[in-house]
């Protein structure tokens, strides 16, 4: 189908051990580097839809310090690290219905201060803070999310399938060769498969460069008609394609525990929108949490069979020079974490051929995915230098 909406503007600061700024701080850049980049201001945006997070600042009232007014849609959306996908598509909506004209998306946060641990609401990192029954699963060391379900449903799928850490290894290596070309990646520094088996245990299997980063930084984008952005200073990133799926919980006994995600109906929905199929994918932008979180997308998305993730990643075709580029910017693993939008970002960025050293020949479609909760939560976007048809 032909789209109605593309992203016009991208704005991402710099990222990382940025100390002593709030994520208002980092939010209000973001925003002001991508209308800069969009050749719009201020004045133009009626629409601004900011991605709840862990910081109380990602609020409504966020409007305020922004200095937007008279905006005619204005929200906080949270489905966790599937939340871009779905923001998006709710901007497309409401530019196509009329509701607003401009709209500006956005991500923004500042966990690390300097010298402090890392604290997140919910995984304080001890052991007890749950009380009465619900206590027992902290107990038995049950939290923070590597503990509470990525490191179990990798266990599971090891255990099904025969899945290895050479094979989760290959994902890692290849991530942090895209990253040497990304000048704003976080992690930059060569790493080998070796280098990956030698790091330390974050919890088993779960080794510290199966994880992703933690960030301060902020990254918007803004979302004009496709019509707008065909007249405005960057090639128009056309939103072709939307599918969001939450198969509810995993834990259910009659479900494999986070061994099939809703990737597979987000991925039909959106390229069925988009009219394509999946052969037609260029370039993988997927959110990557953790390796395994790439891997069990790749399977539920369809580019191979269940439990064959390890063995089609075991080549190195998601790296640089493989038949199936994936992170092409060192992804959330040694580029940056901003949730959905470190896979967003880059898509763009490949969808408008700005990619530099790293971008991808081909690149007419390219698939971002969102992930949210453990494997929970689930939204595709596909983005496209090409309009569509009727």
């Amino acid at each position: 189908m032909r789209a109605t909406a593309a992203i016009a503007g991208l704005g991402i600061t710099e990222m990382g051990k940025i100390y002593g700024r709030t994520a208002s701080d980092f939010a209000g850049e973001a925003i002001a580097l991508a209308l800069e980049d969009a050749g719009l201001d201020a004045r133009d945006v009626d629409g601004l839809l900011i991605n709840g997070n862990q910081s109380a600042e990602m609020a409504p009232t966020l409007q305020f310090s922004l200095g937007f007014v008279d905006l005619t849609l204005v929200n906080t959306m949270s489905a966790f690290g599937s939340t871009a996908g779905t923001m998006l598509q709710y901007a497309a909506h409401a530019i196509d219905s009329g509701q607003a004209n401009v709209v500006v998306c956005l991500y923004a946060d500042a966990p690390l201060t300097q010298g402090a641990a890392i604290s997140q609401s919910g995984y304080s990192g001890k052991r007890f803070n749950a009380p009465g029954l619900a206590g027992l699963r902290f107990a038995y060391g049950d939290y923070g999310p590597a503990n509470s379900g990525y490191a179990m449903a990798l266990r599971r799928h090891m255990h099904l399938f025969g899945t290895d850490h050479d094979q989760l290894g290959t994902i890692a290596v290849g991530q942090r060769a895209w990253a040497q070309m990304n000048p704003r990646a976080q992690m930059r520094k060569p790493m080998t498969i070796d280098d990956y088996h030698a790091s330390r245990w974050v919890v088993e299997p779960l080794h510290l460069f199966d994880c992703c980063l933690v960030s301060n930084g902020g990254v918007a984008v803004v979302l004009t008609s496709a019509e707008r952005a065909r007249d405005l200073r960057q090639p128009p990133v056309y939103l072709r394609g939307f599918g969001q799926c939450a198969p509810g919980d995993t834990g259910r006994a009659e479900r494999d525990p986070a061994v099939h995600t809703g990737a597979g109906k987000a991925g039909e929905l959106a390229l069925r929108r988009a009219g394509i199929e999946l052969v037609d994918i260029d370039v993988l932008e997927l959110y990557d949490c953790y390796t395994y979180t790439v891997l069990v997308t790749l399977e539920d998305y369809g580019f191979c069979a269940k439990g064959e993730g390890g063995d089609f990643v075991a080549d190195g075709k998601l790296g640089p020079g493989g038949t199936l580029p994936c992170n092409t910017g060192g992804g959330q693993l040694s580029s940056y974490y901003m949730w959905g939008y470190t896979p967003l970002s880059e898509g763009v960025i490949q969808a408008r051929g700005q990619g530099g050293e790293r971008q991808v020949a081909d690149h007419d479609h390219v698939l971002v995915s969102g992930n949210g909760g453990v494997l929970t939560f689930h939204s595709t976007t596909i983005l496209s230098k090409h309009e569509g048809e009727e």
